[in-house]
């Protein structure tokens, strides 16, 4: 069951941002001992892989902070992030972690099921960020961009980190998202209520 709520964790987390999760599930079982990566997921650990993530994830981090930029970046993003989402549940589904010795168990006859777990979570997420950012951008004119953009980001690194060392903590990320996003929602209908009013 662990290996379930790792997998979400890191699915939700590429929602937000699609590197941040791979770079450090690739990180973290290239130079430590908190995940082990089956061989067929040890691409995700070698130099070049890393390098390029690291690059992606520079460019994601700049262009996701500039108002209209960002909406090109979500429109570009809408393969991306469910791609990533999948990839990290398919990795963490069947590697060892801290919390996890045994991750065979679990999806060992389906292997594409946390795949594709992993795509669709990651694009539930995806989509409710890029429908809450307009909002985010058209009440702030602008300004609130960047600030959303690294809670965003603070929340995709917490929670991969939280997904891989303390999983059952994912759940209470997921609630919490959840409403966030559930108030920005509800807000956004507020708003368009009182235009037409006006």
């Amino acid at each position: 069951m662990l290996e379930a709520l790792t997998g979400t964790g890191l699915a939700t987390a590429a929602g937000l941002n699609a590197y941040i999760p791979l770079l450090t599930v690739g990180l973290l079982s290239r130079f430590t001992n908190v995940i082990t990566l089956p061989d067929s997921w040890r691409w995700l650990e070698n130099p070049w892989v890393l390098g390029i993530i690291a690059v992606l994830l520079v460019i994601e981090l700049i262009a996701d902070k500039v108002p209209v930029v960002d909406h090109i970046n979500d429109v570009v993003q809408t393969a991306v992030r469910p791609t990533a989402g999948g990839l990290t549940f398919g990795a963490s589904s069947s590697s060892e972690t801290v919390t996890v010795d045994d991750p065979a168990a679990f999806f060992a006859d389906h292997s594409w099921v946390p795949i594709l777990v992993g795509v669709v979570l990651a694009l539930l997420v995806h989509a409710a960020k890029a429908a809450v950012r307009p909002v985010v951008n058209s009440t702030t004119m602008g300004l609130g961009a960047p600030v959303v953009s690294t809670l965003e980001d603070g929340v995709s690194l917490s929670m991969s980190v939280v997904a891989i060392l303390l999983p059952l903590l994912v759940l209470a990320f997921l609630i919490g998202l959840a409403a966030l996003f559930w108030w920005l929602w509800r807000r956004r209908a507020q708003r368009r209520a009182a235009q037409s009013v006006t």
